[in-house]
């Protein structure tokens, strides 16, 4: 296996331990969506686009969950 074959392995490695610990700390889920970035990047550059395309998806949404999760709780008491 190559240089690029082991850092996607790494990236999809990070990614599940990341999702499975996602529960304990906000953080899991910005190292979930860093390790999907860097899988999609690895797609990309092994020349499987759609696989590429649907982890680079994913990344967004995770980090977008993240986002929402740093934001403070907001009372809607009137």
């Amino acid at each position: 296996m190559d240089a690029l074959g082991w850092i996607g392995l790494a990236a999809v490695a990070v990614m599940v331990l990341s999702y499975a610990l996602e529960d304990h700390s906000v953080w899991f889920i910005l190292v979930f969506a860093i390790a999907c970035g860097l899988g999609a990047i690895s797609s990309f550059l092994h020349g499987v686009w759609p696989l590429g395309l649907i982890t680079a998806v994913w990344a967004g949404i995770a980090l977008r969950r993240f986002l929402l999760k740093l934001r403070p709780a907001t009372s809607d008491a009137a």
